[in-house]
């Protein structure tokens, strides 16, 4: 059994609700890493219940690793390690093979804003004459801190571009109204991976476990090793001051994986340096973050959705200010969320209290509504997209980014994933479906080998010579 093998089933932990299609939808989700792979994964299972998912993920420096695909929990009815250009042949392949093989109903971009416009560039030329196309959905996996205007114009274009709030849906309608790219696909939903069990915190005061606190720390906030260690010391420090309590670092990858954002300086190495001095409360741990939230008395982070997740199951949440309240950490999303604290305001026993308005702009109900309502409406918009393709058919795909309105950005883009200005390959490719025996078999080593070569330049060559350069 192959490694992708084990992860092509179904999605598990996800409360479906009653679908009104006579039949399942298919849904594919193309991702790039493994938080947009549980992103796009969950999502397609809330927006279309009961579906059937076929999984694509993006070959590349983040493609996630068995362990993580794991980790995540979510799982797909079948999923293949695909490169763009044979991800769009084949998307233009499936559209064309009529009943014999029907296109999918649904198709979730669970990707980076680059990768996403030049997919739906090259969807735009494979569906070109297509009037049953699949509906295209997009979003993104979390709080959206940074690059507002530049994310959200890759992603216009799209049937349905997710908001995971009412916060968010408001300012991404600004952003596309004030470029006068039209708003109409903008829809509010929330976070597919909220919920969970509710916060207990009977056990930790009865003494039946201790408190735990859980440090959910983060691949590239903060970047440097000063700001790291000081973080990872704090911690410790909160332990040693607190040895009643349990401390934890909950870590996102091993050093020889990746995630969404590459991880120069892993905190379980700078950890592994200190060993010496772990107080014996103190522990590293990996896994799914849900799972670890079940036993969560005390969630700190510096700017991790982690919060979020937390947050919506009443679980005492403290976004650090240690190192400033700065947009680069991210941490100045939470402003107002009175969840901003010190590591020393946590050393003398403070527990932040959220403001119910963030949350609920946020679209945190913390229990007092189903998390599936947040998904009501997108459900409700997927339908009508359905009925509208079942009917009259649905409109070609048209990015607002053109070569009439970004001669100077848009070839580039494209060009990075193997497209020119008309969405067509730059080159001619072999498709991965026309190999066969020894050659398919070469041709996997040979990405396994340079994905793993191009990891180790990305996380452990490429810092250290930029380290050498500042000597």
């Amino acid at each position: 059994m192959t490694e992708l093998a084990r992860h092509s089933k179904r999605l598990p932990n996800v409360q479906n609700v009653p679908d009104s299609s006579p039949t399942p939808l298919r849904v594919a989700v193309l991702a790039d890493s493994d938080t947009r792979w549980k992103w796009g994964a969950l999502t397609a299972l809330r927006i279309a219940p009961e579906s059937t998912v076929h999984g694509y993920l993006l070959w590349g420096r983040a493609t996630p690793t068995a362990r993580q695909l794991a980790e995540i929990g979510a799982e797909a009815d079948e999923l293949t390690e695909i490169n763009a250009v044979d991800f769009l042949a084949e998307q233009g392949r499936r559209a064309r093979a009529g009943a014999d093989e029907p296109p999918f109903d649904v198709l979730v971009l669970a990707c980076v804003g680059g990768t996403t416009q030049a997919m739906l560039h090259g969807l735009a030329r494979v569906w070109r004459g297509l009037e049953r196309r699949p509906v295209v959905v997009t979003g993104y996996v979390g709080v959206v801190y940074e690059k507002l205007s530049d994310g959200l114009l890759l992603r216009h274009g799209a049937d349905l571009v997710l908001a995971n709030s009412r916060y968010d849906a408001g300012r991404f309608r600004a952003v596309y109204d004030g470029v006068r790219a039209g708003s109409a696909s903008v829809t509010e939903c929330a976070l597919p991976f909220l919920g969970g069990t509710p916060y207990d915190p009977g056990p930790a005061r009865r003494g039946e476990r201790p408190t735990r606190v859980v440090f959910a720390v983060q691949p590239s906030v903060p970047h440097g090793r000063a700001e790291r260690a000081y973080l990872l010391e704090r911690a410790m420090a909160h332990a040693r001051r607190n040895p009643e309590r349990e401390v934890v670092l909950k870590l996102r990858s091993k050093p020889s994986e990746h995630t969404t954002h590459i991880e120069e300086l892993p905190y379980q190495r700078l950890a592994e340096r200190a060993k010496d001095a772990w107080p014996k409360n103190f522990r590293l741990a990996y896994g799914n973050m849900g799972e670890i939230l079940d036993g969560t008395d005390l969630l700190v982070t510096v700017s991790s959705t982690a919060a979020l997740e937390a947050l919506e199951r009443s679980i005492p949440t403290a976004v650090l200010t240690d190192l400033g309240v700065r947009e680069p950490l991210g941490n100045h999303y939470f402003i107002g969320s009175g969840c901003l604290a010190s590591w020393d305001e946590l050393d003398d026993g403070l527990l932040p209290t959220p403001d119910a308005h963030w949350l609920a702009e946020q679209g945190i109900t913390r229990g007092t509504e189903s998390v599936e309502h947040g998904f009501a409406v997108a459900r409700g918009r997927l339908a009508g997209l359905l009925d509208q393709r079942r009917l009259t058919g649905l409109p070609a795909l048209s990015p607002y980014y053109t070569p009439r309105t970004a001669p100077g950005y848009l070839p580039t883009l494209l060009a990075r994933h193997g497209l020119d200005t008309k969405g067509e390959p730059l080159a001619a490719q072999p498709s991965t479906g026309t190999d066969a025996g020894m050659r398919a078999a070469s041709r996997r080593l040979l990405r396994r080998t340079a994905r793993g070569a191009y990891r180790a330049g990305a996380q452990r060559v490429a810092p250290l010579i930029r380290r050498w350069g500042q000597l």
